[in-house]
């Protein structure tokens, strides 16, 4: 059988395994394509590697197809989230210098504990603490300002958001451009092993179920191209239950490692994928639950209640109209050509009607297709609970 040759643009994280699994396992092939993924250096590069049609998939970060689609940023173009590819999967770390500030105002490093670690931040803060984020539009720009705007020590003058490429944010940690950040892994465990920096977080600690990773393309190509795009779907689909499952981590580690795509040796890989997370140089590993999630959860389904969300909070930083930035933002988020993709395989999908709200505070069985859906917990750490008719745009 003739393969279709299709190329996906991707960014050397740990969170752009499904789509290496899906070709180093031939899951691509099973669909009939020929999959080339193609690594980017920055998420601007991707973005213009796709707005001008070079890539025909791309591992984007989940604002990234909304905020395309609402004109913001270097290159505009109307772009559509076929599946999310992991939820969770980030940190959040600080330099030497200002942990041990930190440490001086009493407060222990537990690594669950946003709010005392707001304060803990602020009531050690002599000048604007500067913040690296790999991308304006991300989802590590969204989790901090919800965690950080929430702390009664805020202020806008506060913080200063630098933009730093992912491999780049140990070196910044370590020539002192950055006093705190927040990035995918593998880049915080090698800036704990690179530049002494400190994890301080897990982004799961801010918001439980965060969609981190979407699968993007253009909307007109994928207008023309539905059938690939159902092909490309249901191989990734594939990748994620397979990596889903705990005893695959260690073949997980090896494909991740040997293939070349990521181009880290297994311990800077490791960490993401068992959860076991060196929070600081010498000392033991902690064990953090569901780190990542590529699969359970309905973790692939692209909600459009979460693409509502991503939506209120660029239109509140950006000050555009939000009614029209959820309006374009649920178009991006394509449920409809996922559900078509993925029947196919009679996996479990989340029933026709608008996702479960505002009872996610614990694991919640919902309507599906066979009946044996189970979601959540989906809550913020202010105890707030997932819900796209309670939205949450910044504090000022």
């Amino acid at each position: 059988m003739t393969k279709r040759h299709v190329e996906c643009g991707y960014l050397p994280l740990v969170d752009s395994a499904p789509l290496i699994i899906a070709k180093e396992l031939q899951f691509a092939a099973e669909e009939g394509l020929d999959l080339s993924l193609v690594r980017q250096p920055s998420w601007s590069a991707l973005r213009d590697m796709l707005a001008l049609g070079h890539l025909d998939f791309a591992h984007m970060l989940s604002p990234m197809p909304v905020a395309m689609s609402l004109g913001l940023g270097g290159m505009p173009a109307q772009i559509d989230a076929l599946m999310v590819l992991s939820v969770n999967g980030t940190v959040i770390g600080v330099s030497a210098e200002l942990n041990a500030k930190m440490q001086a105002t009493g407060w222990r490093n537990t690594f669950d504990n946003p709010r005392k670690t707001a304060t803990a931040l602020f009531a050690s803060r002599s000048k604007p603490l500067r913040v690296g984020v790999p991308f304006p539009f991300s989802m590590h720009r969204l989790l901090l300002d919800y965690w950080l705007t929430r702390d009664p020590g805020f202020h806008s003058d506060h913080v200063e958001i630098i933009t730093v490429p992912p491999p780049q944010m140990a070196a910044a940690v370590q020539a002192g451009t950055l006093d705190i950040f927040c990035v995918g892994e593998p880049w915080g465990s090698v800036a704990v092993q690179q530049s002494e920096a400190v994890l301080i977080l897990p982004g799961n600690a801010i918001w439980q179920f965060a969609p981190e990773k979407v699968l993007g393309a253009r909307h007109e190509w994928v207008d023309e191209n539905p059938d690939i795009c159902r092909a490309m779907i249901r191989a990734v689909y594939k990748a994620t239950t397979w990596l889903e499952q705990p005893q695959n981590a260690p073949l997980a580690i090896e494909i991740l490692t040997r293939s070349q795509h990521l181009g880290l040796p297994d311990h800077a890989i490791d960490p993401a994928l068992t959860g076991d997370m060196t929070l600081k140089l010498g000392d033991a590993p902690k064990q953090i639950e569901r780190f990542v999630t590529f699969y359970g959860g309905a973790a692939n389904f692209p909600w459009r209640s979460q693409a509502s969300w991503i939506a209120q909070y660029l239109a509140s930083l950006h000050n555009l109209d939000p009614k029209d930035a959820d309006t374009v933002a649920r178009r991006c988020f394509r449920s409809d050509l996922y559900r078509s993709a993925i029947a196919a395989l009679g996996a479990d999908l989340p029933g026709a009607s608008e996702k479960v709200e505002g009872a996610l505070a614990q694991p919640t069985a919902v309507a599906s297709t066979r009946g044996e859906m189970i979601l959540g917990p989906d809550t913020f750490f202010d105890g707030a609970v997932f819900d796209n008719h309670l939205l949450f745009p910044p504090k000022n």
